[in-house]
């Protein structure tokens, strides 16, 4: 979980190159925030990946509970951050549209937050299920869960719609679920 600190890379200049294409004067603000800081925060990381990632032992047994802040807005590479601002993008300018500024914000930072916990009480669950206390020990950071918040959000309010999915056409309601299982396999880290 290293990167090398304040590096552009290919994945971050595709990242401003899809900004830019898009316009900064169509990215509603809240979304065009989470965008910004989390770049800065990728050029300019608070602390190293090991000191803001969440985990069951490091964010319940040891009481960091600063970690829950700060693991959604850190990305392990550019890639990472790629995927995730891409995502953001899309999902913050049709989401922020309808639910308007404010109203988004509180559900960005609520969902940054709760993706933390539920992370930790799902690794929580299967150390007492598989009886294996090495995943009290696995660290997570990004955006991700937050966006897959956004995503049934989004399912939600725009409904009946269809996604492809890796070439599949499937009713959008389903497409986060089949994305989900599809990530783990190709990405379980």
């Amino acid at each position: 979980m290293q990167r090398r600190q304040g590096r552009v890379s290919a994945g971050l200049l595709l990242l401003l190159y899809q900004i830019s294409q898009v316009g900064l004067q169509n990215i509603p603000s809240v979304t065009l925030g989470v965008l910004a800081l989390n770049i800065f925060l990728f050029l300019n990381p608070v602390r190293p990946l090991s000191e803001v990632c969440i985990s069951v032992n490091e964010g319940f047994y040891r009481k960091n509970w600063q970690r829950l802040l700060l693991s959604p807005i850190h990305h392990a590479d550019d890639w990472h951050l790629y995927y995730n601002m891409i995502s953001m993008l899309w999902k913050g300018i049709m989401l922020e549209k309808k639910l308007k500024s404010k109203w988004f914000a509180y559900i960005i930072t609520v969902f940054s937050v709760l993706t933390g916990v539920v992370y930790m009480a799902l690794e929580f669950m299967l150390v007492k299920i598989l009886d294996d206390p090495s995943y009290e020990m696995h660290c997570a950071v990004g955006f991700s869960g937050v966006l897959f918040a956004l995503k049934v959000l989004n399912n939600h309010y725009n409904p009946g719609r269809v996604s492809n999915v890796f070439g599949l056409q499937i009713s959008s309601k389903y497409a986060c679920w089949v994305e989900l299982v599809a990530i783990h396999l190709i990405s379980p880290g």
